[in-house]
């Protein structure tokens, strides 16, 4: 059933493992200090079950679960 998941940006492009997107907006982690600013390149995002969030790690924060909402394929 999970094969059936299709995973798409905020733009509409799909997503898969291993591909790099670009953050559209100012997000605050929770739990943390940080925000990721409009624009920083998020390299090798993993899909998970949820197709509006996506698993990544940054230079910041590691194991990071972002939504695709705030998302582009670069």
């Amino acid at each position: 059933m999970s094969d059936d998941i299709i995973v798409k940006d905020s733009n509409g492009t799909r997503l898969a493992d291993g591909d790099s997107v670009t953050l559209i907006k100012d997000l605050k982690v929770k739990g943390t200090s940080e925000t990721l600013k409009r624009g920083t390149l998020v390299k090798n995002i993993r899909l998970t079950d949820n197709p509006a969030e996506v698993e990544c790690n940054t230079k910041q924060v590691k194991g990071l679960v972002l939504r695709t909402e705030f998302l582009k394929k670069a």
